[in-house]
């Protein structure tokens, strides 16, 4: 049997180095970076269009790995889509209508209101911070609410990224090679 490949959706301008999606894909196999043509202008139709081609490339379901704005390309995917995936892991999910949210990032909304119970979505989890300056509490839990996924609050950790202090983010490993298990 093959590792479940586990497909990254970083947010606008890539994730560097330090970021727990790049490490994690250094250090274990079968983790591959959805790569968008332009980091620095993102377009949802484009990125959209571009992670479903990845996903359909995959030789089996993938778990679907989304940080911030990548989260946002992988509901609006869902909600246009319907390949089959392992699971869904949004981090970080910033709200389109909030005051830091990119003006480079065009046509991310509105997004989707509802993602319904799907066979081929069947696990969907959401983590956030209770101090990310892209999103609030009550957006984040909205979010879960309107697309089915358990809501999971890690405190005040900022944007969950590098600057996080979250270094390879064992939690977050954690759940992603459970599902790899299943």
């Amino acid at each position: 049997m093959t590792t479940r490949p586990v497909l990254l959706i970083p947010g606008i301008y890539n994730s560097g180095p330090t970021h727990w999606q790049s490490l994690w894909q250094t250090r274990h196999a079968g983790v591959a970076r959805v790569e968008q043509a332009d980091w620095d202008h993102p377009d949802c139709d484009t990125w959209v269009r571009t992670l479903d081609d990845a996903i359909a490339a995959s030789p089996q379901p993938p778990i679907l790995v989304a940080h911030s704005l990548g989260c946002l390309v992988a509901v609006h995917w869902a909600a246009r889509h319907h390949r089959p995936v392992q699971a869904l892991l949004l981090v970080a999910v910033p709200d389109p209508g909030g005051p830091n949210f990119p003006a480079d990032a065009k046509g991310f909304a509105p997004l989707p209101a509802v993602l319904p119970a799907q066979p081929d979505l069947p696990r969907r989890v959401l983590m956030s911070s209770t101090s990310d300056p892209y999103s609030t509490p009550n957006f984040s839990a909205q979010c879960a609410s309107a697309w089915n996924a358990e809501h999971v609050v890690l405190g005040e950790r900022g944007h969950l990224n590098a600057d996080s202090g979250l270094g390879d983010w064992p939690q977050g490993w954690e759940l992603v090679a459970r599902w790899r298990g299943e």
